[in-house]
């Protein structure tokens, strides 16, 4: 399966189409690696207190290259606001936005098999979940930079899906914002035969985030002031390698003024 990376770049996606098309890649043509997180912790003050997370800075922006071709997902920390919806049918969905404003993403993620080349994994149930464009979480009562907001009753940017044939699941969300402490992010989670096998994060290019908030929507909170950048961050930055496996490639989406970002997440099944 031959598969691009594009470092932080924008490609209009009737280009990106195109080349994906004559290299023999899928028909959806969005590619991304993303990686893991570490199990250790150290005091991040959050929202809701300290987050879990790892000591960070030991990466360097210069040696991120591309992610291999094949390779395990790393476990990450599920982070402090994970919530279960996997009992009520309705949040299988597709749109998760529930009415949330902020610039539009689109959002594939590509679950494959590591012990058989990489074959795509069909019906594995995909949970991913972030903050708003504001830094908050549904199902929290958290204090942020717009003062203390109470999500807890709801689910927004929350959802699952089953994975089709070709091993893909596609979520209409907005672009993340930030709070304090963590660069932009998703968390994610995989579960096959109705058992977790991986939990991770996505990392987003840091000049297109950057380009994002300063839009109108965005830019009441600006840039993110609590952590310089991905390398920085003390989940995502624990190293290149990590960092490599983690970034997402996004393209613009001219059709709705938005991203498609897109993750390839290999599973040992």
């Amino acid at each position: 399966m031959t598969r691009l990376r594009l470092e932080g770049s924008i490609l209009k996606r009737a280009d990106f189409l195109k080349k994906v098309f004559f290299s023999g890649a899928l028909a959806s043509g969005i590619a991304i690696a993303c990686k893991k997180e570490s199990e250790n912790k150290i005091g991040i003050l959050g929202p809701l207190g300290p987050l879990e997370g790892i000591i960070g800075g030991t990466c360097n922006s210069a040696d991120v290259t591309s992610a291999p071709a094949c390779a395990l997902i790393p476990e990450e920390t599920k982070g402090p606001y994970p919530l279960d919806l996997s009992s009520n049918s309705s949040y299988f969905r597709q749109d998760i936005t529930e009415g949330k404003t902020g610039i539009p993403l689109t959002l594939v993620l590509t679950i494959e098999n590591v012990n058989n080349s990489c074959s795509p994994i069909t019906n594995a149930r995909v949970d991913v979940w972030h903050c708003d464009k504001d830094g908050y979480y549904s199902g929290y009562k958290e204090t942020g930079y717009l003062g203390t907001k109470d999500y807890a009753a709801d689910t927004f940017c929350r959802g699952i899906q089953l994975t089709d044939s070709a091993g893909m699941v596609t979520f209409t969300t907005i672009y993340p914002g930030w709070y304090s402490g963590r660069i932009t992010h998703i968390h994610f989670q995989v579960y096959l035969n109705n058992g977790l096998v991986a939990t991770s994060q996505i990392a987003f290019p840091e000049d297109i985030t950057k380009t994002v908030y300063t839009t109108s929507l965005y830019s009441t909170h600006g840039q993110n002031t609590s952590v310089s950048g991905n390398c920085a961050d003390s989940i995502l930055g624990n190293s290149a390698a990590d960092l490599s496996q983690e970034l997402c490639t996004v393209i613009e989406d001219t059709s709705n003024g938005g991203y498609i970002a897109s993750l390839y997440v290999g599973i040992a099944n």
